[in-house]
C-alpha cells in the first residue's frame, strides 16, 4: 500500500517538474517579446504577468511538496 503512494507521488512530482520547465520557458519567451516592443502594449504585458504568476505558483507548490529534497 505504501509503495503505491510513493509511486503516485513520484509520478506527480515528475509532472510538476515538467510543467515548471514549460512555464519557465513560456515566461522567458514573454519577457523577450516584451523587450522587443517599441511601444507600450498592455496585452503583451498581461501575457508576461500571467506566465510569471503560473511559474511562481508552481514553484511555491514544489517548495511545499519538498520537490528538490528527494
Amino acid at each position: 500500500m505504501f509503495g503505491r503512494k510513493r509511486k503516485l507521488k513520484a509520478e506527480f512530482d515528475e509532472r510538476l517538474r515538467t510543467l515548471m520547465m514549460e512555464t519557465k520557458e513560456e515566461w522567458e519567451r514573454a519577457r523577450e517579446n516584451e523587450k522587443y516592443l517599441n511601444d507600450y502594449d498592455q496585452e503583451v504585458m498581461v501575457q508576461r504577468k500571467i506566465a510569471e504568476s503560473k511559474h511562481f505558483y508552481l514553484f511555491k507548490e514544489a517548495k511545499a511538496r519538498r520537490l528538490g529534497r528527494d
